[in-house]
């Protein structure tokens, strides 16, 4: 498996003169540029999150930004990854990113300011401290660019249902990668899934209607309901891995501690 795109880090000044491409994830995919205010208030948000995972002590945190309106679906944020701090003391975070209405991602490793540049629905972050001997088996994983790609798979669904392997969508692989890191003996998603569900994770239920079903798999490469249970997709509710259920069962597992954000 080839890991591709993998971006270096950025310094804050370099990240705003870095070029961004259609890759995206839990976000919207409007092709605009960003306006100063918009960059200002994204840089923003990036220091006062590093300055307060530096506070913090932590070394491993999961984070999640708000990329997209998904009231209307009961959820607050849209996209998450791992962060870590690096050796050099600086923070960086792996996350898998889907190229602007493709069926395929890749996964990348940015900084803060670059996971934050964005045109943001709502500047906030969030995140949840691992307890620390989850973060000791995460970081160096982290750290190793094999290790941390090897339950990736390209094919992507936005709304992937969570113990398929048919699709993945970016929280999908987050979770799945944090299980390979706590059983050493996973090296499948078969495997991470089931770990997972051991553990009680529980993912969000949507309702969807049959025409937006079809409109979205009509309309958008990325969005596909073909993993899903039939007894499921056909009662319209539909089941993935989102950020809000993904942070309340960090919590409920006693795997993270409690939810932390900040909101400009």
């Amino acid at each position: 498996m080839k890991f591709i795109n993998i971006l270096t880090l950025f310094a804050f000044a370099t990240a705003l003169c870095t070029p961004f491409s259609t890759a995206h994830a839990g976000r919207s995919c409007d092709a605009k540029p960003l306006s100063a205010h918009t960059i200002e208030r994204g840089m923003t948000l990036a220091d006062r999150t590093r300055t307060a995972l530096d506070q913090s002590g932590a070394k491993v945190v999961v984070l999640a930004r708000a990329g997209q309106d998904l009231s209307k679906y009961k959820l607050r944020y849209s996209h998450l990854g791992l962060a870590y701090k690096n050796t050099d003391g600086r923070w960086l975070v792996l996350h898998k990113l889907n190229s602007c209405g493709a069926d395929e991602a890749s996964i990348y490793r940015q900084g803060l300011g670059e996971f934050f540049l964005d045109d943001l629905f709502r500047f906030e972050a969030t995140w949840v401290v691992l307890q620390p001997d989850v973060q000791e088996k995460l970081h160096p994983l982290l750290i190793n660019t094999n290790q941390a790609i090897s339950l990736h798979e390209r094919r992507y669904n936005m709304l992937a249902y969570p113990w398929s392997t048919k699709y993945q969508q970016s929280n999908q692989w987050a979770i799945e990668t944090l299980a390979m890191a706590m059983d050493s003996t996973i090296t499948t998603r078969r495997q991470a899934q089931a770990w997972l569900q051991l553990r009680q994770y529980e993912p969000s239920v949507i309702t969807l209607g049959a025409l937006t079903r079809l409109g979205g798999r009509i309309s958008s490469a990325n969005i596909a309901f073909d993993d899903h249970p039939n007894e499921k997709r056909f009662a319209d509710r539909i089941q993935t891995t989102t950020v809000d259920s993904v942070m309340a069962w960090l919590q409920r597992s006693g795997l993270g501690l409690r939810q932390e954000r900040i909101v400009l």
